[in-house]
């Protein structure tokens, strides 16, 4: 078995950003803010067997901040700050840039900072912005762009817009998986995965309920829609990549049965699951017997092919601190 994983699903947790976010809204979702830093982060990585971390800003964001200036500046913000982590150490970090979104102009111009100024790795977009879902035709010089850049796109859920449907269940729960299925259907039935092909999209902890529901979701789009076509859409569906982080063996079958080989890649959701979790997942899919032969091992780096840039960093472990 590879000792050198890469973490697609981790997150960071920007110090002023968790300091500020009880004033800017706290996270509607009912989840709690864990501790975080890099050194604690580079030693659960360690203990995982985890040689590169592609770090996020997970939800709510940066949602509760005021639309204009204060919102655009936070991102600014967050994005510096994970960007000098990767500066710091590029051979254990890499990072997912945050867009002030629904601001569609703000977000073009983080756009060409990250990737002009900063070197972000791809960016992360959650699934909906105040209830507006990533295939809204507002967003499309977003996605326009995004495909110019040949961009990494890691969608995370959020909680949605409308009333949570079950009172005092945090919504990563059993909102997340939904939230997760639904931006995904959103973007194959828009055609966004055919039009903004250039583009890579890694759904988080499975895909949701998309593996398991994907021929439902196909059959039922095209007997309504004559344009639609089955086969295609399931093929839209099956394009995207979908991260390990919190799958259970239980979901496995599916996700492998539906999942092009190399387009299942591994991560945690550490630190807000919290260590003993995020560990427990990793050992349950390290012990899982129905792998095919190498699979195992692919999983563990197919992210190599998303990031070309962390093969070096894959061969050799530095060890100093940070």
């Amino acid at each position: 078995m590879t000792t050198n994983r890469i973490d697609l699903h981790t997150h960071l947790i920007p110090p002023f950003w968790a300091q500020e976010l009880s004033s800017h809204g706290g996270d509607p979702s009912g989840w709690g803010s864990p501790e975080w830093s890099p050194e604690k982060a580079i030693s659960f990585m360690d203990e995982e067997r985890i040689i590169v971390g592609v770090l996020s800003l997970t939800a709510p964001g940066i949602d509760g901040w005021k639309p204009g200036r204060e919102r655009t500046s936070i991102a600014r913000k967050v994005n510096d700050y994970g960007a000098g982590l990767v500066q710091r150490r590029p051979d254990r970090f890499g990072y997912f840039a945050t867009l002030a979104l629904p601001d569609v102009d703000a977000a073009l111009h983080e756009i060409d900072r990250a990737y002009d100024q900063l070197q972000a790795d791809g960016i992360v977009l959650h699934s909906n912005y105040e209830g507006v879902y990533l295939a809204d035709p507002a967003f499309v010089p977003v996605w326009e762009e995004l495909n110019r850049r040949q961009a990494v796109i890691f969608i995370h859920p959020t909680t949605p817009h409308q009333t949570k449907v079950l009172p005092g269940i945090p919504g990563p729960i059993e909102d997340y998986p939904a939230e997760t299925t639904r931006s995904a259907v959103n973007l194959v039935i828009a055609g966004h995965l055919s039009r903004y092909s250039s583009t890579k999209i890694i759904l988080s902890h499975g895909g949701g309920f998309l593996p398991y529901a994907a021929t439902r979701f196909a059959e039922l789009e095209s007997s309504i829609a004559p344009d639609q076509n089955a086969d295609d859409l399931t093929a839209r569906m099956q394009s995207f990549y979908f991260d390990t982080a919190l799958s259970a063996p239980s979901g496995f079958p599916s996700l492998l049965a539906f999942a092009p080989r190399g387009h299942v890649v591994f991560g945690t959701d550490y630190p807000y699951a919290s260590e003993a979790v995020s560990k427990k997942f990793t050992r349950n899919m390290d012990d899982y017997d129905q792998f095919g032969k190498h699979e195992l091992d692919e999983i563990n780096q197919n992210a190599l092919s998303l990031f070309p840039r962390l093969t070096a960093h894959t061969r050799r472990r530095e060890s100093v601190p940070f």
